[in-house]
């Protein structure tokens, strides 16, 4: 399989010094991690809307203690929640959303791998950034539009999810044209954080104006992933050789010689059993488990996203739904009379980082 083409950044046109040799390979590895860093954290971000809105749209509990200060006495804000998820089944229907965004998720990141491996990184990441800002940005409008159709906010929510699942592919892979084996650890730890820290941008945000209105929870965070896709268009470099550098670190080496009778391959190479394998060839499915650590890898992310996406999407609606909150949250109180549960999920996350 041949290689596929990429399309130079335009940032690199229009400013030619930043390529080589004004700028070395250790700036432009750095240049790749921030953008990275920041692209996958904006895709974070504008996850966390359903989770801090689910307090408002969902049924509203009436909690009394004779125990509580008088101002804490009642969790019931300001209205009755939003149709089709403030009746007795709401809580169902919230969780109706988030089985239709994971599922949709889950299955478009299996495509988005095999898309990804045969065009343009930076175009299809830059397409998957703009397609889910402009799905948040339209669950969001069902505020002003007064919507109260179930399979309206499910149908975005899918549409969401396979838009989501490009990110991750594409980040992966253009962090790895950047960087060998070593201290891979190190870096990958670092940059990683970016899930955390974008779950935080997008908590703070979407809860400092959901008092303006639930619908601008969904659009600033849609805005914001929006310009980190411009951003990402503009200056992204997929691989070092699309600015002349090497690959550093290739994990794929072969040495032909020109008659033809002796070839030498890496082990790396051998253990996908094929023996002209290019570097950047795309692999099918059986031979990407067959690689050494898939699959211990994938069982133990399985358990963990178990973990955290319960946290992610649950954790404030439970807090703010439970006596827990007037013992904790007493003092976040905003003005719909709703702790702020999102504070203990920022530190959840502030923690993982």
């Amino acid at each position: 399989m041949q290689s596929k083409t990429q399309i130079l950044a335009p940032a690199f046109t229009l400013f030619p010094s930043l390529k080589p040799p004004n700028k070395t390979l250790t700036f432009h590895q750095f240049t790749v991690l921030a953008i990275t860093f920041l692209a996958y954290a904006s895709f974070h971000a504008s996850r966390k809307p359903p989770s801090i809105v689910k307090g408002v749209l969902g049924p509203k509990i009436q909690l009394n203690s004779s125990t509580i200060e008088s101002n804490l006495t009642s969790l019931e804000s300001n209205g009755t929640g939003w149709a089709p998820f403030n009746g007795p089944k709401g809580t169902h229907r919230l969780g109706e959303l988030d089985l239709a965004f994971l599922s949709a998720y889950s299955i478009g990141m299996y495509f988005a791998g095999h898309v990804g491996d045969r065009i343009d990184l930076r175009l299809f990441l830059v397409f998957g950034m703009v397609g889910s800002g402009l799905l948040t940005i339209i669950f969001g409008l069902g505020y002003w539009f007064n919507v109260h159709l179930l399979g309206y906010f499910v149908s975005v929510q899918i549409l969401c999810g396979l838009f989501q699942s490009i990110g991750w592919p594409c980040v992966v892979a253009v962090v790895g044209n950047w960087f060998g084996k070593a201290k891979r650890g190190l870096i990958m730890g670092i940059w990683t954080s970016h899930t955390s820290v974008g779950n935080i941008i997008g908590s703070v945000v979407a809860s400092g104006v959901l008092e303006f209105g639930w619908g601008w929870s969904f659009v600033v965070p849609g805005v914001l992933v929006i310009l980190a896709g411009v951003l990402v268009f503009l200056f992204l470099v997929v691989s070092p050789e699309d600015i002349g550098f090497e690959t550093p670190g290739k994990e794929i080496e072969m040495d032909v010689e020109v008659n033809g009778l002796e070839k030498v391959e890496s082990e790396e190479a051998g253990l996908l059993g094929e023996e002209n394998l290019d570097s950047t060839a795309a692999i099918g499915f059986l031979e990407a488990w067959r690689l050494p650590g898939v699959a211990p890898f994938a069982f133990c992310l399985f358990f963990s996203k178990l973990v955290a996406y319960t946290f992610l999407y649950w954790l404030p609606f439970y807090i703010s739904h439970t006596g827990i909150c007037f013992f904790l949250t007493s003092k976040f109180i905003s003005r719909a009379g709703l702790p702020h549960a999102n504070h203990f999920c920022m530190h959840l996350d502030m923690s993982v980082i």
